[in-house]
Order: structure tokens, then C-alpha cells, then sequence
């Protein structure tokens, strides 16, 4: 049982059978079943399923009526929806100040009706005089809201009171606790040295880069295991610095330097060792030379 079991939404001649099927999606979203309608338009109860899919439950407990008074014969309030102001002077409220007026009233079993009019015309004054209070959506200059919108508005604001039909969203499979000092520390210690490894620091002040870091760091609030992932980051551009280091020491992309300091070593032919050998040419060779 929820609170939102004694909410009811009544429309007064609806006329599209497109916002009948747009309200009960609202409603089953909201956590509220109880529809009902005074002389509606005719619709098809299939076709309404097939715009708010997986809603048999509430299209089947739809109830018709041919006046409003006996639509709203069992309820104890009644709030009627209006985007324009009335000579009268009814009581006014957003949704959001509505709600806690009307929430023990739902909780002790007393039931409570949000009365729409047609699309077109609203309410009439004659329905108006049926409700106990006036409810206006806050809007632009432009006031006109569609009715299911309207209807979602207004369901949404009891819903986040309520909060007993609220659906659990489970926690993410991975989570992880908060790291650790000596966690937090590793990481920024390999951070550093990786930063060291591919001169970062050459222009720039390494104390104030890592202060930089803790602060972004801290205050995106990583857990353990988003901390390790960075430290495992960091760990991973020092191995590969260390790889791309060691193989430019081989093969034939080794620098000059290294040539040059390679020790020297004889040889039985006489031929230079790399240290004595020459320096390539810089002149091109002349055509038909000697």
C-alpha cells in the first residue's frame, strides 16, 4: 500500500485519446492508479496500452461517469487545475505548496481528487465551484501546458513526498570503499615520477603542479579502486618510457652519441671500429670524377 492508493486524477471531457494514454504513463510512473473520466472522447483500451506500454493494470481500472458530481462523490478534497485567473477569488497554490496541505489527508485513508478540464477550454466556472482549492502551474507568459504534462507535473511533486513507491536504484556492482592515506600517496608518487619521466617539469614548477593535482584529485573524490586505476596509469607511462629508453640503445636507430661512446676495439683486417669511422660526407660526390 502507498499514500499515492488514495490520490485520484479526474478529467472532465477529455478529448483526445492521446493525452488519456500520455496521463496513464504519467501515473504509472508516479506511482497513482486511479483514473477517471467524465464523458471521454471515445479511445480504444489497446491503443492506449500501445502508447504507454505496460500499463494494463491501470487502462483496466478506468471508470467513466456522466457528471462530475459523481466522479468526485467519495472524495474529501478537491483540486482543480486552471492556467488563468478567475474573477473569483479561490484559494491559489503551486503544486509544490499543495502537496504538504494534502499528504496526511492521503496517508489516513481520506481520498483526494486533481481535477483537469479539456484541452481546449480548461474548466468551467460551474466545475471550479466543485473544488475546495486552485492549483496553477507555474509557467512563462506562455501558460498553456498540455494536459498530461500538467498531470506529470503535478503527480511528481506528491511522488517525491511520499517517496514510499519510489523504486530502489541498486548501487554500482564495482563499488569500492575510500582509498587510503598510503593509497592516496603511492598514486601521487608514481603520478610524479611518471610527470618526471616525460619532462613535464621542464617549464614548469613541480611542487605547484602537484599540489594542482591533489587538489583535483581530492576534490573529485576517486574511490580505492579509481585510485589504484590512476596509480596504475601512471605506473604504465614509466614502463613504457622505460621500453621506448632501453630500445633506442639497440639496432641501428641507436643515437650518435651512444656510437661515439662505445668503446674501441681492434680488428685483424684493420678496418675502423665505429669510432673511428668517418663522418659521412656532407659534399655530394662530383659526376664523372677520377
Amino acid at each position: 500500500m502507498s499514500v499515492l492508493d488514495h490520490l485520484s486524477v479526474v478529467f472532465l471531457y477529455p478529448q483526445d485519446p492521446v493525452n488519456i494514454a500520455a496521463t496513464v504513463r504519467a501515473m504509472k510512473n508516479m506511482g497513482v492508479s486511479d483514473l477517471r473520466l467524465v464523458k471521454p472522447c471515445p479511445y480504444d483500451p489497446f491503443r492506449i496500452e500501445g502508447v504507454a506500454h505496460d500499463t494494463r493494470d491501470l487502462v483496466e481500472k478506468i471508470r467513466h461517469f456522466e457528471t462530475l458530481d459523481e466522479a468526485l462523490a467519495d472524495c474529501a478534497h478537491v483540486v482543480a487545475f486552471a492556467g488563468k485567473r478567475r474573477t473569483a477569488k479561490w484559494e491559489r497554490l503551486t503544486p509544490r505548496e499543495l502537496v504538504p496541505r494534502y499528504l496526511d489527508d492521503l496517508a489516513e485513508g481520506h481520498r483526494v481528487a486533481l481535477l483537469f478540464g479539456q484541452e481546449d477550454h480548461g474548466l468551467s466556472n460551474e466545475a471550479l465551484d466543485r473544488a475546495h482549492v486552485l492549483c496553477m502551474i507555474p509557467t512563462t507568459e506562455h501558460s498553456s501546458l498540455n494536459l498530461a504534462q500538467a498531470v506529470l507535473v503535478a503527480l511528481y511533486e506528491f511522488h517525491v513526498a511520499a517517496g514510499d513507491s519510489t523504486r530502489r536504484v541498486d548501487t554500482h556492482r564495482h563499488k569500492a570503499g575510500p582509498a587510503t592515506h598510503e593509497e592516496w600517496e603511492r598514486m601521487f608518487a608514481d603520478a610524479e615520477s611518471a610527470l618526471e619521466a616525460i619532462a613535464f617539469f621542464r617549464t614548469r614548477n613541480p611542487e605547484l603542479v602537484m599540489r594542482s593535482l591533489r587538489s583535483i584529485a581530492f576534490r573529485a573524490k576517486p574511490d580505492e579502486r579509481e585510485v589504484t586505476m590512476l596509480r596504475a596509469m601512471a605506473i604504465e607511462v614509466l614502463r613504457t618510457v622505460d621500453r621506448i629508453t632501453r630500445g633506442l640503445a639497440k639496432g641501428p636507430w641507436k643515437r650518435r652519441e651512444d656510437s661515439a661512446a662505445a668503446p674501441v676495439t681492434g680488428s685483424a683486417s684493420g678496418a675502423a671500429t665505429p669510432a673511428e669511422a668517418p663522418e659521412p660526407s656532407s659534399t655530394p660526390p662530383q659526376k664523372g670524377a677520377d
